[in-house]
């Protein structure tokens, strides 16, 4: 468990895949963890590992109603005209 195609992504790579610095994704991650949108592991030390252990995240059901529910208000609203032009 805890790679990318079970699902799981750790901190580091999201933040270069988004674009979003760490400062900004972390606290971000930690309130959607709180709330129940996302789940967490850390990766189990291997022998002569020199790097900390990585923490994964994936979605759990509630933040993918949640997301996409977010999603559709960005493709709908016009408060959000400009960021669709941006996603797009």
């Amino acid at each position: 468990m805890g790679h990318e195609g079970d699902g799981y992504i750790w901190g580091y790579q999201l933040s270069k895949r988004s674009g979003v610095r760490s400062g900004v994704l972390y606290p971000q991650l930690d309130r959607m963890l709180d709330e129940g949108w996302l789940k967490d592991h850390w990766e189990e030390r291997q022998d002569g590992q020199k790097r900390p252990p990585r923490r994964y995240y994936t979605l759990t059901d509630s933040g993918r109603r949640e997301l996409g529910a977010v999603a559709h208000r960005i493709q709908t609203e016009q408060r959000f005209s400009t960021l669709r032009g941006a996603l797009a």
